[in-house]
């Protein structure tokens, strides 16, 4: 079964750099709760919108280091978005119920993205 989190995982975050709200959502738990420095989210739908936006900022990531065990999967990867973001190194811990991801805990420096929705809030 870890394998098969950890492959949904990489799924989930193929179907982001591709713009592919659907096919994102398709990995979601109608529970899923959003932990990041910027906020925390629960549930399908707010998490859902929450990834439109980021789709609209994300040029694309690469996944640097992978692991799962059990019912978790850690993904570490270098964020590729808009500027003045840039490069953003971030780790994120996926944890999967009935094979849907029902948590995301995400870690990383949440200062270039501040910076990012400051500049686009006027």
């Amino acid at each position: 079964m870890p394998e098969t989190n950890l492959s949904r995982a990489e799924s989930y975050y193929q179907a982001i750099c591709q713009k592919d709200l659907a096919a994102a959502g398709q990995y979601l738990h109608s529970g899923v709760i959003v932990s990041s420095p910027l906020m925390e989210l629960a549930g399908k739908e707010a998490v859902l919108e929450d990834v439109k936006w980021f789709m609209e900022i994300i040029n694309g990531l690469d996944i640097r280091a992978k692991f799962a065990s059990g019912n978790q999967v850690m993904l570490v990867f270098d964020l590729d978005a808009s500027a003045p973001i840039g490069i953003l190194p971030t780790a994120v811990l996926m944890t999967f119920k009935e094979i849907l991801i029902s948590h995301i805990e995400l870690f990383f420096d949440a200062r270039p993205l501040e910076k990012y929705i400051s500049l686009n809030a006027a």
